[in-house]
């Protein structure tokens, strides 16, 4: 799809190709237990053509590394593997190269042995005011998570990050049937274009009608929509964003939010599907099953064969989300081939870090009460008429809005990991942020200056209430709110809101359950 913001970084380049022994033999039962994705789709006649994952290896004999990371201090590089064959992420290796500095996501290995290695995304076809530009590159440390009891990090894609390979070995081209699945985080999304993973053009610009075959996450609802608010699974076809055989409104397209979240989309000649599920739990379900879209231009298709994560087709990179694992297979996988992959990722364990900084858990939502004997009654909330951060009195008949602007998604710190960001549950990508010293909600954009302005790092609360929350950036300045707005405020500093006055008090807020 087209239309988007944001750009930089210089070129990183790929790795070779990884090394033998990720394939299974075709006879391999599906439900095997020593089976992987790729041994399921092998043993369904749908082999992976490409196999992409940060968090785990996604074939039972895959002992290659998952990604690469490159960190600030000295540009070094480290492949990361897994800790034995079949595995999970070893990421405590990443946490070891990465101390004391921040690291980039420069490489996502493919696992397939067919060298579809993702890396930096190229400039584009797309006209946003950063066209011409590399595409950022994903903090590594800024979506951990824990996968079979093992820590592990996502792909944590912010507006303006991006991977591609648009010189490919294997992938579906033209009316070729092919399948694919992405494990995302079903709470990390917005409404720009576009957060994809699939198939796209050679050449990164808009080829026209059915050049493009990727899943779609994420709530924008220019092209196409299904039920609810969103966000909803989608298939990305160029031009299109369909939910189903119409452009535009598909009924029976729900919005789905699962923490972990499987979707699939599978085309082949004048067929095509959207399935999804709970990653976590629970089976798939077939959102779409059908004809292609009643569009000119999508039967047959004409895809290229390029990978994209994170975009869309022509550089498109105003999408937010975040993925773990994802695989392209050649041919059109059985639901009963993906039903057991589903079972897999089920069995994989994800879930959230079981202690998030200062017990606060990346993905949870929560919402932040004052805790000064005034104000007990009062939480942070977002104000709508305009980018204010405030506090105000939030109560069980309060209105639907209010709750939803008075609760937040716990983010690893965009700027350090080892803190926190505070995402709006009801404004997806926007972000609590200091600006001038006063909090505002604003996008992300992908720069360094965002992060570090919407990263705070949790300390005992100063009163011996909850949490205090140092801005990363200002060090001795804490979250506080002074005359009912909110503010970084340093004790006894040079503006007003630095009073000492009740200073401990306002600096303290108690986290407790959500209100939406």
């Amino acid at each position: 799809m087209t239309a988007a913001l944001f750009g930089g970084q210089a070129s990183a380049t790929g790795a070779g190709a990884v090394s033998a022994g990720q394939h299974a033999a075709a006879g391999t039962a599906a439900a095997a237990a020593s089976s992987q994705p790729c041994d399921i789709y092998a043993g369904g006649g749908t082999p992976c053509v490409a196999a992409h994952s940060t968090t785990r290896a996604l074939y039972a004999s895959y002992d290659g590394p998952l990604y690469q990371v490159r960190r600030a201090s000295d540009n070094a590089t480290r492949d990361i593997g897994v800790l034995s064959p079949g595995g999970y992420a070893n990421a405590a290796a990443q946490d070891s190269f990465c101390a004391g500095t921040t690291c980039l996501i420069t490489v996502i290995y493919d696992q397939s042995g067919r060298g579809n290695h993702l890396t930096q995304a190229p400039p584009g076809g797309f006209s946003g005011p950063a066209a011409g530009g590399y595409d950022n590159l994903a903090d590594a440390t800024a979506a951990p998570i824990t996968v079979g009891g093992h820590k592990a990090y996502g792909v944590f894609v912010a507006p303006g990050t991006g991977y591609r390979n648009n010189h490919t070995n294997g992938i579906a081209t033209g009316d070729q049937p092919e399948g694919m699945y992405a494990v995302l985080d079903g709470t990390h999304y917005n409404g720009g274009c576009c957060f994809d993973y699939g198939n796209a053009e050679t050449n990164s610009r808009d080829n026209g009608n059915g050049t493009m075959e990727a899943i779609y996450f994420g709530n924008i609802k220019v092209w196409g929509y299904g039920t609810g608010n969103g966000p909803w699974v989608m298939a990305d076809l160029e031009n299109g964003l369909f939910s189903g055989v119409n452009a535009g409104y598909n009924a029976n397209d729900p919005s789905v939010s699962h923490r972990f979240l499987t979707a699939i989309v599978k085309g082949e000649p004048n067929h095509w599907s959207i399935r999804a599920g709970d990653a976590q739990s629970g089976g798939l379900s077939t959102f779409y099953n059908g004809p292609r879209p009643n569009v000119a231009g999508y039967n047959p298709m004409k895809k290229e064969g390029a990978i994209i994560l994170g975009i869309g087709g022509d550089n498109s990179h105003g999408s937010a989300g975040t993925f773990y694992e994802g695989v392209m297979t050649s041919g059109y996988p059985s639901d009963a081939t993906e039903n057991a992959v589903q079972a897999n990722i089920d069995a994989a364990g994800y879930t959230t870090s079981s202690s998030g900084p200062g017990g606060l858990t990346p993905g949870s939502r929560i919402a932040l009460r004052a805790t000064t004997p005034c104000c007990t009654g009062d939480y942070i909330v977002h104000d709508d008429a305009d980018t204010n951060v405030v506090i105000a009195p939030v109560t069980t008949s309060s209105s639907s809005t209010t709750k939803g602007d008075a609760t937040w998604t716990v983010r690893a710190g965009l700027a350090d990991s080892s803190c926190v960001s505070f995402e709006s549950a009801n404004k997806s990508g926007q972000y609590l942020r200091h600006s001038n010293f006063q909090l505002h909600l604003g996008a992300n954009d992908g720069t360094s200056q965002f992060a570090q302005d919407a990263t705070f790092c949790p300390e005992a609360g100063h009163n011996g209430q909850g949490y205090s929350f140092r801005s990363v950036n200002y060090p001795s300045d804490y979250l506080r709110h002074y005359s009912y707005t909110v503010y970084i405020a340093s004790q006894g500093g040079s503006h007003t809101w630095d009073s000492a006055t009740s200073w401990s008090d306002d600096t303290s807020w108690a986290v407790g359950q959500p209100w939406a």
